[in-house]
């Protein structure tokens, strides 16, 4: 099995027990605009917490003046274009054309150096290396780059190179959207057999190097008191070292919009259908409950059904061709999606933030969620909130607002003032060049 110790990591491990003093940097002025790279290793923009956040919080911060590098593996974030890209191309081994035992081909061509060799030798193997191979490319390209930013802000790649980057004198802040150890004791749970369970196991080992960073990372961000907790418990960082600075909702782009009849009897959900922390299978069976009493109530499903235990409960509960799902849409269909339907559920076993149930919120459709992880913090009294996993208790919630058009009413309106008021992107950035500038005279003072 390949390991950490196979793709010569062990070099580094030794920079990172030197104690040589740093390299001491200038002090920005306390109000100047400062030189920014914010790594991310991927960035979809459309699909993902984390691709969002890099499209928006890099918006953000140019928009206050700074300047903002974005250096990403693929797929590529889609960006303000005051913000430069800087691509880091992995083999991107999930794009490419598999073999007849579900592998994808070696590609020769494109294996240069050592860290691509190790890139697809470990995810043929099942194990996920995209974080540790991005830090490691991170790493090279930034040798002799130093000297052109004053910070780099990590999108939770929490990867060794990023440490390295941190040796040579460079103050490094990190953003945890949430643990990914939830992910995994969610996944386990869900699989159907040992074998699986096995692999699930493997796939997230890079589990591992990211709790090892997070404690060598100061300070770090986190999108809610929820992951504040959580990464206490799970990656044993001090809670003092973590700052709770709320996501951004895009408001230009999530509103409501007029002329647009909003149907009594359509729910909508934005969940991918087999990833298990989304909960989109404990959704399924509250409709197949709901549609014992409101026989013509219609479900649709921004995300892609494939073959998996979604599908494979929805032919036994008798109901495939009653979910609609839709997937590949723009951000304005969705806009045009909730402003037709009746509620927006999030059914989430746990999020980080949870920005579907905030974008919903923002477009006045009112609003079912579960309290999984950060989900009350968005919702707050504005919605709806049932316990996780509970097919019945999301019936019974959903069921209260399609008998109440006023509470729907209520709640719409309530929602769209909470995320105006408490979610926008021009406050985060605030709040994290705030926290840049904290990672800046730490780096400087050679301490905390």
């Amino acid at each position: 099995m390949v390991t950490e110790a196979t793709a010569n990591v062990s070099h580094f491990r030794e920079e990172l027990e030197q104690t040589s003093e740093r390299p001491k940097r200038p002090l920005p002025a306390p109000d100047a605009p400062l030189k920014i790279l914010l790594p991310s290793y991927r960035s979809h923009p459309f699909t993902g917490g984390q691709g969002v956040y890099m499209r928006h919080v890099s918006k953000a911060l140019v928009d206050m003046g700074h300047q903002v590098d974005v250096i990403s593996g693929p797929p590529y974030p889609d960006l303000d274009p005051r913000v430069k890209l800087i691509k880091l191309p992995s083999l991107d081994l999930y794009e490419r054309e598999k073999n007849r035992f579900g592998f994808p081909n070696p590609p020769f061509k494109d294996m240069k150096t050592w860290i691509d060799v190790y890139e697809y030798i470990a995810h043929v193997s099942g194990a996920f290396p995209e974080p540790y191979t991005f830090g490691e490319r991170l790493y090279e390209y930034m040798k002799d780059k130093i000297h052109e930013y004053d910070v780099v802000h990590d999108n939770q790649t929490l990867c060794w190179g990023l440490v390295k980057v941190k040796n040579l004198g460079l103050p490094v802040a990190g953003t945890i959207h949430h643990p990914i150890t939830m992910d995994k004791r969610i996944a386990v749970a869900a699989a159907e057999s040992l074998k699986l369970k096995l692999l699930v196991r493997r796939w997230y080992s890079f589990l591992r190097m990211q709790k090892k960073v997070a404690r060598l990372l100061d300070p770090i961000i986190v999108v809610s008191e929820s992951t504040r907790r959580d990464v206490s418990v799970d990656f044993k960082v001090p809670i003092d070292r973590m700052i709770t600075v709320h996501h951004g909702i895009n408001l230009a782009q999530w509103h409501p919009l007029e002329g647009i009849d909003r149907e009594t009897n359509r729910l909508i959900a934005v969940a991918s259908a087999d990833v298990p922390l989304k909960g989109l299978i404990y959704l399924i069976e509250a409709y197949a409950l709901l549609l014992k009493t409101h026989p013509d109530l219609k479900l649709t499903v921004i995300g892609k059904l494939r073959e998996g235990p979604t599908k494979k409960r929805l032919i036994k509960l008798g109901i495939l061709d009653k979910v609609e799902f839709l997937s590949g849409l723009s951000d304005d269909d969705i806009t045009e999606l909730y402003a037709k339907s009746t509620i927006a559920i999030t059914p989430s076993v746990y999020e980080g933030f949870g920005f579907p149930v905030g974008e919903a919120m923002a477009c006045g459709i009112p609003v079912v969620s579960t309290t999984g992880g950060s989900l009350p913090e968005v919702v707050g009294d504005a919605g709806l909130l049932v316990p996780p996993k509970d097919p019945e208790a999301l019936a019974g919630a959903i069921d209260k607002l399609l008998g109440d058009p006023e509470l729907r009413d209520k709640l719409g309106a309530a929602g769209r003032e909470r995320i105006v008021t408490q979610f926008d992107w021009a406050h985060t950035a605030q709040k994290v060049t705030r926290i840049y500038r904290r990672a800046i005279e730490y780096a400087h003072n050679g301490s905390r």
